[in-house]
């Protein structure tokens, strides 16, 4: 066996606690003050990571899984030096969760944020997230950013990890490719859109929302469109500085969609000129 290929008998084994002993919080906090850790789950999601240029520090392979070419085939892009912990199926099925992973476990380093102002000056058209907390809604929204040009997401404080396993599951690991970062802690996100020249659209049901589409939203060269926290939605104060606030219309009494559907019918509608001009992203 190779010198970096290791069996595992049990979920007990000290070298595979990262996987099996810490939630996501405390990863993130793992060897602070440094950047801590993440775990990404399939092929698809790893590679995407890998090509991110995310630090892979190990991988946790089922056994069947370990001979699959495209498994191994991932995890030789991250170079020889990378311990391999393989176990079998009895073994692995003991981890939350494990029956989506597809064979497939990666322990990575976290990655450096870009600052937010420099997300803005690159930018044209961006989503914000107010505190949108649920991981499958937040990979969701970056999956159809990815799709449809959206060229960075902003992230409250509040908003949960785009990094947690299941949101960039979710995502299909597109959280490694569309740019994003959060806003500075006590930093009003609308004043910071506003001094990068962007006009901002809050998406929420209310009385002075224009329809999603009326014209007038996409004629601002930079746009960033708000989504809000599940349930409340956007802040009030966020609408109250906005410059616009839209609405997609419903029928057959239907008041609104989940936030991550809206995002999808609000990106396509807001920039679907954009499409076609820009190449796919890989």
């Amino acid at each position: 066996m190779d010198d970096h290929i290791f069996s595992v008998n049990s979920l007990d084994d000290e070298r595979v606690a990262i996987y099996t002993r810490y939630n996501e919080p405390q990863l993130l906090h793992y060897n602070e003050p440094g950047r801590g850790i993440f775990i990404a789950e399939t092929a698809m999601v790893i590679e995407r990571a890998l090509n991110y240029g995310a630090k892979a520090l190990s991988f946790f392979v089922e056994e069947s899984g370990f001979e699959n070419e495209a498994v191994r085939s991932v995890i030789s892009k991250a170079g020889k030096s990378v311990d391999i912990y393989v176990a079998k199926l009895d073994v692995i099925r003991e981890i939350t969760g494990y029956n989506l992973t597809r064979g497939l476990l990666a322990a990575f380093e976290r990655p450096e944020l870009i600052r937010a102002e420099q997300l803005l000056s690159s930018a044209e058209n961006i989503a914000v997230l107010e505190d949108v907390v649920n991981p499958t809604n937040l990979g969701a929204i970056f999956r159809s950013a990815a799709a449809l040009g959206i060229d960075g997401v902003l992230l409250t404080p509040g908003s949960t990890d785009p990094f947690y396993r299941r949101a960039a599951r979710v995502s299909m690991g597109t959280v490694f490719q569309v740019p994003w970062t959060y806003t500075p802690k006590k930093t009003d996100f609308v004043d910071l859109l506003h001094e990068h020249g962007f006009s901002v659209i809050s998406m929420e049901l209310d009385e002075a929302a224009l329809p999603l589409t009326d014209p007038v939203l996409k004629k601002a060269a930079k746009r960033a469109v708000v989504f809000g926290t599940e349930g409340p939605g956007v802040s009030r104060r966020t609408l109250e500085k906005s410059d616009h606030i839209a609405v997609i219309p419903m029928h057959n009494g239907v008041d609104s969609l989940n936030v991550a559907a809206s995002s999808a019918v609000a990106f396509w509608e807001l920039f679907s000129e954009r499409q076609g001009t820009k190449e796919n992203r890989t």
